[in-house]
């Protein structure tokens, strides 16, 4: 129960923040805001303040707010508050306000996690996995890895790293145990995993041993400045990961299978909370981003997507159709379910939730 609270704190907080930058830019250059709601669906709490209605709905997967005048079938008389009734430059910036607001709230959350303390992964082992060969060479949790095959580790990812490549043979691990040095001979078990889309699909071959690395809180030393420099180090750094990654699946060289969905993001939030508040904050900061840059993508029915119906608008002198933009939005709504379907069945079958279900059924 915990869990879903976290769960829709961090997302009913980042949700809030992206409508409310169109809200308050959309207030700002004079466009009437006629209903701003938390969720979808049916409304389940409201009050109005002015002209707006402030609203509560059941489904927290979004939000969106309701502008006078922003609907192509809207009766369209030419008033200021209207918002298909201003220029391009206008509603360019109430679009974008929302993706906008998510990056600086990102941005704000990484510099105050660099001030008071950043999680890091250690090579002190986490996690021994049973049926693995740490497990069998005797490996404990608390152990630190010094080196591999002579060669000095100084972080957790470049451990997994090295020993993901290690599909040959085997690995020497100088090891620490309560100031004892000593080696450990391991070698690795090969698993195969599935990579790419359709015809695109290939396996990849990952070396692993059955551990998993500790974290801990690296005490910010960062100042203000510092921290400011590192969080947008960090904005950038998953910036260009997460465009990598989106055109890595666009052409087939990463499966749909490594993004995390709805139930992904419970589970990464569950687990993020349970290690403490500045775990939570990193992650809300890296949702945050990523929602920012999902939503700036050119797609139908995304904020990218009404950008780049209003850059037509500017190079024509004239917006596209009414029929034309309904047409290609029914279109949009239809492949973003499906993607959703697809990413939500993802999850389901990644986290065995279907297994467990199953289960509960049979006792």
């Amino acid at each position: 129960m915990l869990s879903l609270i976290y769960f829709l704190i961090v997302l009913g907080v980042l949700v809030i923040v992206h409508e409310f930058g169109h809200f308050i830019v959309a207030k700002l250059v004079g466009v009437r805001v006629e209903k701003f709601s938390i969720g979808f669906g049916p409304k389940i709490w409201s009050v109005r303040k002015g002209e707006t209605e402030y609203i509560i709905a059941p489904i927290p997967l979004g939000g969106y707010i309701k502008m006078g005048g922003d609907e192509p079938g809207d009766a369209i008389t030419g008033q200021k508050w209207e918002f298909l009734s201003r220029s391009v430059s206008d509603r360019f910036k109430i679009i974008v306000a929302g993706p906008v607001l998510n990056y600086v709230f990102a941005f704000c959350l990484l510099v105050a996690v660099f001030m008071v303390g950043t999680p890091v992964t250690t090579t002190e082992i986490g996690v021994v996995m049973s049926g693995y060969p740490a497990k069998e060479a005797g490996l404990l949790v608390g152990d630190r890895i010094l080196a591999v095959d002579g060669k000095t580790v100084s972080h957790g990812d470049a451990l997994v790293a090295i020993i993901n490549k290690r599909v040959q043979g085997t690995l020497v691990l100088t090891v620490e145990r309560g100031g004892n040095i000593f080696k450990k001979e391991i070698r690795p078990v090969v698993e195969k995993r599935k990579m790419g889309l359709g015809t695109q699909e290939k396996e990849v071959r990952i070396a692993r041993i059955g551990i998993q690395p500790a974290q801990r809180i690296e005490k910010g030393g960062y100042g203000f400045f510092g921290s400011v420099y590192m969080g947008a180090q960090t904005i950038w750094q998953i910036t260009v990961l997460t465009y990598k990654a989106l055109w890595s699946m666009m052409i087939g060289k990463l499966s749909m299978k490594e993004m995390a969905g709805p139930v992904g993001i419970f589970m990464i939030t569950a687990q993020a909370a349970k290690l403490g508040i500045i775990y939570l904050l990193n992650f809300m900061a890296i949702l945050s981003a990523s929602l920012a840059i999902f939503n700036l993508l050119p797609f139908p029915v995304l904020d990218g997507g009404h950008i780049l119906f209003l850059a037509i608008e500017k190079l024509r002198g004239k917006p596209i159709s009414m029929k034309t933009q309904e047409v290609i939005m029914n279109i949009g709504w239809s492949l973003l379910i499906l993607f959703m379907v697809l990413v939500f069945y993802s999850d389901i079958m990644k986290f065995g939730i279907a297994d467990k279900v199953m289960k509960l059924f049979k006792h």
